[in-house]
């Protein structure tokens, strides 16, 4: 069996992941579809993540993909998360994993409505959903509160979880726009704010053609393998979220090739591609909280030191801002309130690593501007990075 180390690893992290300055991509497609997928909890993420791996940076790149041309776009999708992703990565996306997610959410919202026990069932959902849709129709865009405003139905109230400790009135109006937009029937537009706010308009969509499931898998996992391969088969099951016959299924039929990794376990690679990787240039990158290249593995420990974890990590296993040399995460980094970029290392890299580490902290710092980026998920050191 073919055998990849983690030098190899990383190396090919380096450059398909597109983090070396010599392999940075010239648009903000190429760049997404080199790690399949941009995690967009935090709306600030993505366009980092993006800028990371361009050759010439650009908040209004990013911004012209997402609302202009509308050739990026946000799909709730692997493991119930809001993930940002090119139009042609989304319909596999969509019929391998979104799918499964819209029709969940839409259960579980009936099953509040019909738990109220105000006569609330799959009938009146509808009638909202085809109010709401109108409504958006006759404004082009919208807010949620908008929606609400013009929409009746949707200032609702529900008793959710009625006899028990959880019990708590809510609001219909954010669990309605989010099962339409997990039906891609809207979709997430430009927001109030800067590029840094979740605060969305909404505007009509298309839902995406239907495509047989299984094959969406394997093309997938085919994306992911390019990207991330040599991985396990853990890797991959919770990358997407899907059940272990499902991922063995898709590994199957991508036509994956197995390869031994340095820990002696099975990794899988995609068809043929087990030629080392060409050396790279000495890089270093500032990457963004639940960036893909931190996030891509369940097994982290090729390019992330044990000793690093409980800094970088909170307790829910997501990843704040890191700083990374030739492929290993290295350090975190924030932002203080005045705006500069601080960082520290938790390896020592030398000197002149180092030098670049403060290079890409000047690239950073003239992309954000007066932006100023708080992670939803704080992690220890970032929060007494910023403080």
């Amino acid at each position: 069996m073919h055998r990849i180390d983690d030098h190899q690893r990383r190396a090919r992290l380096g450059r398909r992941h597109l983090l070396a300055p010599s392999v940075r991509a010239a648009s903000v497609v190429a760049a997404a579809d080199a790690v399949v997928a941009l995690h967009a909890t935090d709306a600030a993420t993505v366009f980092l993540s993006v800028c990371a791996r361009l050759s010439d940076a650009s908040v209004g790149a990013v911004e012209r993909a997402l609302y202009e041309d509308v050739s990026l776009v946000r799909l709730l999708a692997m493991r119930n998360t809001l993930f940002t992703m090119s139009t042609d990565v989304a319909p596999s996306i969509d019929a391998s994993n979104a799918r499964a997610v819209a029709a969940k959410e839409r259960r579980t919202l009936l099953k509040h409505l019909r738990a109220d026990g105000n006569g609330l069932d799959e009938t009146w959902l509808t009638a909202t959903e085809q109010e709401t849709l109108a409504a958006l129709a006759t404004r082009g865009q919208a807010t949620g509160s908008e929606l609400s405003a013009a929409v009746t139905a949707l200032r609702t109230k529900i008793t959710v979880f009625p006899g028990t400790r959880q019990e708590t009135v809510q609001g219909v109006a954010s669990r309605v726009i989010r099962v339409l937009a997990a039906d891609g029937r809207i979709r997430r537009g430009r927001p109030r704010g800067s590029w840094t706010s979740s605060q969305f308009r909404w505007t009509a969509a298309e839902p995406w053609p239907t495509s047989v499931i299984a094959e969406a898998q394997a093309e997938v996992a085919r994306r992911w393998l390019r990207a991330y391969g040599p991985a396990t088969e853990a890797d991959l099951k919770w990358w997407t979220g899907w059940g272990l016959r499902e991922t063995r299924k898709a590994l199957g039929a991508a036509d994956a090739e197995e390869v031994l990794l340095d820990n002696g376990a099975s990794g899988w690679v995609a068809s043929g591609d087990v030629a080392p990787e060409q050396p790279l240039e000495p890089w270093a990158a500032l990457l963004p909280s639940l960036d893909p290249s931190a996030m891509g593995w369940s097994d982290r420990s090729f390019h992330l030191a044990a000793g690093h974890r409980a800094a970088l990590l909170d307790r829910a296993g997501n990843i704040g801002p890191t700083v990374w040399w030739n492929g290993e995460i290295v350090g975190g980094w924030a932002q203080r309130a005045d705006g500069e970029p601080v960082w520290r290392l938790l390896s020592d890299v030398g000197r002149d690593a180092s030098e670049l580490i403060g290079a890409e902290a000047s690239r950073l710092s003239a992309l954000v501007g007066d932006a100023r980026i708080t992670p939803r998920f704080r992690t220890p050191l970032e929060r007494a990075l910023s403080a």
